[in-house]
């Protein structure tokens, strides 16, 4: 049997064809009988649905992925995955790169490869600390996701307070109670 994989590092990752759909649609194309999905990160094997594939894979099954990435993203966890798939008799296709035996050019072939997502996901790692520094840099740096209200608008709800409840507030504005609750405790703090 075929059993394809497919994984994004997030639901709404899209770029370069890494969607889940669309990964899933280029394993139907090539085969594929069953699609396990995972919307998780590749650094590590704790993926739900790989585990289930792993327990479902049987010797003469083929294990088939659209890029190496898909399965995992360092040299050691990759080439120890699929290592194990192969001595276990189950062929792992990788679409854009071919099908992963026991000869040595496979053996190769697969540790360049997994060697370069690797080099990869530490550059990406690599710029977004840089652009972070670079960021930090700015008198308008702040750690974290920019705030949802402006000051203005947290102040005019904090004035709503003094004469509507947290719900009426909540509703009036749509500032959650735990935002203006915050911003309460923010406010009596600076009174002190």
């Amino acid at each position: 049997m075929i059993r394809g994989y497919a994984r994004v590092s997030t639901k709404g990752q899209a770029r370069d064809g890494n969607s889940l759909e669309s990964q899933e649609k280029i394993l139907r194309e090539h085969g594929a009988e069953v699609i396990y999905s995972d919307s998780v990160t590749g650094k590590n094997l704790e993926r739900p649905e790989l585990q289930r594939l792993l327990s479902d894979l049987q010797e003469g099954d083929t294990l088939m992925v659209t890029k190496l990435d898909r399965i995992a993203r360092s040299l050691s966890q990759g080439s120890e995955l699929v290592n194990k798939l192969i001595d276990s008799g189950i062929r792992v296709h990788i679409l854009n790169i071919g099908i992963m035996d026991n000869t040595s050019t496979s053996k190769l072939t697969r540790n360049i490869f997994f060697s370069f997502a690797e080099f990869e996901r530490d550059m990406i790692i690599e710029r977004t600390q840089e652009g972070k520094m670079i960021a930090k840099q700015s008198k308008n740096y702040r750690e974290g996701r920019p705030h949802k209200f402006s000051k203005t608008q947290i102040e005019h709800a904090m004035n709503l307070l003094e004469h509507h409840t947290y719900k009426q507030v909540e509703e009036l504005t749509g500032i959650s109670k735990s935002t203006l609750v915050r911003a309460k405790r923010r406010k009596i703090n600076k009174l002190q």
